[in-house]
């Protein structure tokens, strides 16, 4: 059997199998073609974080942001977050907007192929924003006693493309309770050329 390589809207031949069917081979994973061509970036808190409480303009969490001019549209897929200790108190994790006000490149995005070159996009752990806007509630935080497990799971939102940052947009953490460093926080998106 050969492999056929073609370039996005090209034709390639199909193969019928002995009952007449068509014969599909799944490569991989959803995002490999993306990875594989450099347009897939992660970028995750390197430590446990404070965050603000709710729509704050002196935010704290993590951060991604398109700058303006950058050329790209950051397509975003998954949002993940996780507890390193008890929180502080219950309440709701969920993602906010604003333009691209107050971002540094606090953090460095790394591609999905290790190696591979750089994103555009600017990550932060905390800055001083313009008016955000709450785009979803993902999930929630909980606390518990020192002596009461919490079996809670990192937990990985599925955005799944339907938020997408034209440059001059970025999108943010948001906790409805103000949390100690106990929060650790990942986005992985795709930067298309507009």
């Amino acid at each position: 059997m050969e492999l056929e390589v073609r370039k996005s809207g090209s034709l390639a031949s199909i193969k019928q199998g002995e009952q007449d069917g068509i014969l599909v081979t799944h490569v991989s994973g959803k995002y490999v073609e993306a990875a594989l061509a450099g347009r897939l970036f992660s970028v995750a808190n390197q430590a446990a974080v404070t965050t603000t409480a709710a729509l704050a303009t002196t935010w704290t969490g993590l951060g991604v942001c398109n700058p303006t001019g950058s050329g790209k549209n950051l397509i975003i897929h998954e949002f993940g977050w996780a507890l390193s200790v008890v929180g502080p108190d219950d309440g709701i994790v969920g993602l906010m907007s604003s333009d691209d006000t107050g971002f540094a490149a606090a953090l460095t995005a790394k591609a999905a192929m290790n190696g591979r070159g750089a994103s555009v996009a600017r990550c932060d752990d905390g800055a001083t924003i313009a008016t955000p806007i709450l785009e979803r509630v993902c999930g929630t935080i909980g606390t518990g006693a020192t002596t009461v497990q919490i079996s809670v799971p990192q937990s990985i939102y599925q955005i799944a493309g339907s938020i997408i940052l034209p440059p001059g947009r970025s999108i943010m953490t948001y906790t409805t309770t103000a949390t100690t460093a106990a929060a650790v926080f990942f986005f992985l998106w795709e930067e298309v050329s507009i």
